[in-house]
């Protein structure tokens, strides 16, 4: 059986969709979020309410799995939440991790983040999956979080995890305009005037949902992965947004009147 974390997520929700389809036995974790009408219908799916933060919980929870696809994690951009958001998303992942250890799962799929290589002081630096971590003023927290989950991840391969990391730009998909990468749609649909400078990663969730399946099925293990479609620039993306939803593109450069994305966990 495969646990998913983060199930009724915006990512969760499309890999759980594409390994129902698949015929696979899924236990479906969920934490904030309650699956909806649909989802609890999927064939083959199991849904349980967690707490990877109580080792109890993820004990209970891994019983009988012989992979795991990690994608639950908080998400905020609230100096207020920034503790709470360190805490979760290293606590929880160390808890998984040392089940997957203690229990001999097959193998685990980390879903990580671009954020977590970190933020260069000067942006003309190709980054690959060779960069290492550096602190510096332009690191996010939300960035620093992964890359203590993803250390988590390293450390239970260190001591015999069979494990993999993937590291996604921003995900592109249908979903839920309420949460997660889906609001800048949402922000373009409503004609928001202003854009930011910079150039970031950007992948569309299906792609993304067939290489982690991929990554699950193949023999490679102890390597992370970049998933990105293209590297482009804030205004480029928003203004392909206003042209397919036929509204008028941003045209104001304004980095603090930007959107801020609200916290997300499952």
């Amino acid at each position: 059986m495969i646990l998913l974390t983060g199930a009724s997520g915006f990512l969760g929700q499309h890999l759980l969709r594409y390994l129902s389809a698949k015929g696979s036995r899924v236990r479906a974790l969920y934490h904030n979020h309650p699956p909806s009408a649909s989802l609890l219908e999927m064939p083959g799916v199991e849904w349980m309410k967690h707490d990877l933060l109580d080792i109890y919980a993820v004990e209970e929870a891994m019983q009988g799995i012989s992979e795991i696809y990690h994608c639950a994690a908080l998400l905020s951009f609230d100096p207020k939440r920034r503790e709470e958001m360190l805490h979760f998303n290293a606590e929880s992942t160390a808890n998984i991790v040392n089940q997957a250890l203690e229990q001999g799962i097959r193998k685990m799929l980390h879903i990580s983040s671009v954020a977590a290589l970190g933020r260069q002081e000067k942006n003309d630096k190709e980054i690959t999956e060779e960069e290492q971590w550096e602190e510096n003023r332009q690191n996010s927290a939300y960035g620093m979080s992964k890359y203590l989950a993803e250390m988590e991840v390293w450390r239970g391969i260190g001591e015999g995890l069979n494990a993999v990391i993937v590291n996604p730009g921003i995900i592109l998909g249908e979903g839920n305009w309420e949460e997660g990468s889906a609001q800048l749609i949402k922000v373009v649909y409503k004609e928001f005037p202003f854009y930011t400078e910079g150039v970031n990663a950007w992948v569309d969730v299906q792609d993304l949902v067939e290489i982690c399946y991929m990554l699950m099925q193949s023999e490679v293990e102890e390597e992370r992965f970049i998933v990105s479609a293209a590297s482009i620039p804030y205004k480029e993306i928003f203004s392909m947004m206003a042209a397919a939803l036929g509204k008028k593109a941003p045209h104001n450069v304004n980095k603090s009147q930007l959107p801020v994305l609200h916290p997300q966990s499952s």
